[in-house]
């Protein structure tokens, strides 16, 4: 098969589809893959690496999406790749197109087969393919929060962990998931006080046990949320509904009860945030400040730190790509109902229920085309 991996293109967005390692895979089981040019360097792999695992390196970008059946990329596609796509091809990516109304129906114009990693289930529970993402963006919300509390930054100049006599920094987690588990484990680290939210039982009780009581755990209900909002220094949202745009949970008005000062970091942001005042950031301007409340809202959180994400996410991806790449879309996933779940657009058509559900759309069961 015919693979392109394209540079991404989206702002400050510094990580590639595969490492050098993924594609010398894919041509040791007879695939031509082609790299732009160049795109590798944000993650610190030189073209020279990939030529070495095989891959053809190509200048001409019309060229290089014209040529491929499968493009496998990281960000959803912009609408100068969006224009580039066609029927008859395949694009692998990360897409969030519940909280993207104009990309869902310009990529069902374009006629192709979109398969989205982040609704990718898994036989035991679970997202792998968001996973990796998820676990870097969790331990990044909690740098950037940090960061954004300093002073110079906007923020109300408090320290996580604060010092020998003076209090910690609390932080309230909401969602605890991946994201939601890893932010906690970075707070902690940094010796703040730590509180998650969480609607699951079972989930909070399997943090209160891991974590030997030194987060709290608590459950999510509006009195939390308000309390919450009282009393935090720092709130991550770190909600996921898959497939689905993500709930509003702070509202505009509650701001007013926040300290002035304090962070909201909504890792969420790529589904449409979890707070009702977040809008996409990226990392060149990474906040705003509304009604004296700092919102950090990076839509791509794990490019800034490439060369980590690119190989945690092509350790993750490489099987399904090698799938796609062996038996053709079709068969790989009508064998696999796990990955059957990624797809979210097909010649014109969506896929994907919580997709479809989210713009009124008549979705199609995805099961109704593998055959």
């Amino acid at each position: 098969m015919k693979i392109a991996v394209p540079k991404e293109i989206k702002n400050h967005e510094y990580r590639i589809a595969l490492t050098p390692t993924g594609v010398r895979e894919l041509v040791e089981r007879g695939h031509r893959v082609t790299v732009q040019r160049r795109a590798g360097e944000g993650s610190g792999f030189a073209d020279s690496a990939y030529e070495a695992a095989g891959a053809t390196l190509e200048d001409d970008i019309e060229a290089l999406w014209r040529n491929a059946e499968l493009i496998v990329k990281v960000k959803e596609p912009q609408p100068e790749e969006v224009a580039r796509l066609g029927s008859g091809q395949t694009l692998f990516t990360y897409l969030h197109l519940a909280a993207e109304e104009k990309l869902t129906r310009d990529l069902m114009a374009s006629g192709a087969t979109c398969i989205a990693y982040e609704t990718i289930t898994a036989p035991q529970g679970g997202l792998p393919l968001l996973a990796p993402m998820s676990t870097v963006a969790g331990r990044m919300a909690v740098q950037a929060g940090a960061h954004s509390l300093e002073k110079a930054q906007g923020g109300s100049g408090v320290l996580l962990p604060g010092v020998p006599g003076v209090a910690p920094a609390r932080v309230t987690v909401i969602g605890g998931g991946v994201v939601g588990e890893n932010a906690a484990r970075m707070a902690l680290g940094l010796g703040a006080e730590v509180i998650v939210l969480d609607k699951s039982i079972p989930r909070l009780e399997t943090l209160d046990d891991r974590y030997q009581g030194r987060l709290h755990t608590v459950y999510s209900t509006a009195d939390a949320l308000e309390e919450a909002v009282r009393e935090s220094d720092l709130i991550i949202g770190a909600v996921l509904v898959p497939g689905a745009a993500a709930p509003k949970l702070i509202t505009r008005a509650m701001l007013a009860d926040m300290k002035p000062g304090s962070v909201l970091v909504d890792v969420a942001i790529d589904q449409g945030g979890c707070f009702e005042t977040s809008k996409a950031t990226t990392h060149a301007e990474p906040t705003y400040v509304v009604d004296g409340v700092v919102h950090y809202c990076v839509a791509n959180m794990p490019g800034a730190v490439a060369r980590t994400s690119t190989q945690a996410l092509t350790n993750a991806t490489m099987p399904f790509v090698a799938a796609l790449a062996d038996k053709g879309w079709q068969r790989a996933l009508a064998e696999d109902r796990h990955f059957l779940a990624g797809l979210n657009v097909h010649d014109g058509q969506v896929t994907h229920p919580a997709v479809a559900s989210a713009f009124g759309l008549d979705g199609v069961d995805p099961a109704s085309l593998t055959g």
